[in-house]
């Protein structure tokens, strides 16, 4: 087992990683940014680094900072959480040119997944199915491209290959605008990511996301660990996500849960990951597949009763999964709100001192969260503040235990998205079960 890891992120997901390591007896090393130096993990942590001023740029992004404070502090691995240098190939084959124990998959993966085009390809060679598209890069030929596009059918969207997070995408109506698009979306895709090149998919009009969560040893063993519902989104944006998803039946369920497993044993694949996928008119679209923990694991284990990041950390030591799929028994519902400082109706960022703050409570009720009474939310980075989770015997008393859980949590001192989620809860169609990914933009008024 790894004896001493460095989390390589700040905010919940790294208190989060740090109690599991806790309780398995494993070292932590927190690095933070000058910004960061009151958060929880830090004063909990067994060591902490500073890696450089507030920018994330030049501290939580900063790849020689994060594995020079492996190096002094004789780290054995380096867990990246979420965002940041998470899904960053070249971060993970550096960790492993260093000596060190890069927990998540191998950087050959991370980078194939990373391209949407070499995922989409290697998917579609394990029999995933996937969205109709260019089935690779655009070229700069205009007709060829217009041809592309009336074959596929519009609507089209036009894609950032190394796109992730709602950015690089651009859906296009027509022959007219299809140009302008790909040129547009090829200029943000080298601005937010380095890298100019764009494909072209159907634009499914009322999708759901859905996404399947897998565990896999490097011993060939994977399991998958149910799906989650991940509709309720906002520029792309996740807001509240549920599992199990509504709606999908049992068989069905077991159909996606092997495909994705054998596909995950096709490609070698190591640690814990997601497969996304559109959900329209019962058929299942491969999108992207996140190489991470994600953000909305606590529903699965909630469901599960499997700790996604204990896994992650007995995988990257080189043990074999503590569990076979026959083992994986999807009890209940749990549905995740993200709690985010910002105006609840513009959703501007309200950073600053939290006056007062009361966690609601009660059974099934979980907060994961670095906040405290006093403590200074910075301007610089996300403003994902917490997620409130709940569970319960079946969503209609989900629903019920986070309408209660909502009216009882108080963040005083800044704004926050709770009032947004207060109107999710209660709105019909949510409580209806299966809206798609355009339901809440419409309902605000957004599009």
């Amino acid at each position: 087992m790894l004896d001493k890891v460095v989390i390589a992120n700040r905010g919940e997901i790294a208190l989060r990683i740090l109690r599991t390591c806790r309780e398995m007896g494993i070292k932590t090393v927190a690095v933070y940014s000058e910004a960061d130096r009151d958060l929880k993990h830090v004063f909990l942590a067994d060591e902490s680094v500073c890696i450089g001023p507030a920018a994330s740029s030049e501290s939580y992004l900063n790849i020689p900072a994060v594995i020079s404070a492996a190096e002094v502090s004789d780290a054995v691995g380096i867990h990246p959480g979420y965002g940041f240098l998470s899904e960053n190939a070249d971060f993970a084959e550096r960790v492993e040119q260093s000596g060190f124990v890069f927990i998540g998959p191998r950087s050959e993966t991370v980078r194939l997944m990373g391209d949407k085009v070499s995922a989409i390809t290697a998917m579609k060679q394990a029999g995933i199915p996937c969205v109709p598209g260019s089935d690779g890069a655009l070229s700069d030929d205009g007709d060829e491209n217009l041809r592309m596009a009336r074959t596929i059918g519009y609507p089209v969207i036009i894609k950032a290959v190394g796109g992730g997070g709602g950015r690089g995408m651009r859906v296009v109506h027509s022959d007219a605008a299809l140009r302008s698009a790909i040129s547009i979306t090829r200029i943000e895709a080298k601005a937010a990511f380095g890298n100019e090149a764009v494909y072209m998919e159907k634009y499914l009009e009322h999708p759901r996301h859905i996404e399947v969560q897998v565990l896999a040893d490097e011993h060939g063993n994977v399991v998958h660990l149910c799906e989650r519902d991940c509709s309720m989104q906002r520029r792309h944006q996740k807001v509240i996500e549920e599992a199990p998803a509504p709606g999908i039946s049992k068989k069905t369920r077991k159909m996606i849960g092997d495909q994705c497993v054998d596909a995950c044993k096709a490609i070698g694949y190591r640690g814990a990951g997601t497969l996304e996928f559109l959900y329209e008119n019962d058929q299942f679209y491969f999108i992207e597949m996140n190489t991470r923990v994600q953000v909305e694991h606590p529903v699965t284990e909630m469901i599960t009763g499997v700790d996604i990041i204990r896994e992650q950390l007995r995988i990257a030591s080189g043990e074999q999964l503590g569990y076979r799929q026959d083992d994986i028994v999807f009890n209940g519902h749990a549905i995740e709100c993200r709690l985010n400082a910002e105006d609840p109706d513009t959703f501007t960022p309200s950073p600053g001192v939290i006056e007062h703050y009361h966690p609601p409570g009660g059974f099934g009720v979980r907060v994961d969260t670095h906040i405290y009474g006093g403590y200074k939310v910075p301007p610089y980075y996300d403003s994902m503040i917490g997620k409130l989770i709940v569970h319960a015997n079946t969503r209609e008393l989900a629903i019920a235990r986070m309408s209660m859980a909502l009216s009882e949590i108080v963040i005083e001192g800044i704004k926050t998205n709770i009032p947004l989620h207060q109107k999710i809860i209660d709105d019909a169609a949510f409580k209806a079960g299966g809206t798609d990914i355009h339901y809440l933009e419409n309902k605000l008024g957004l599009k």
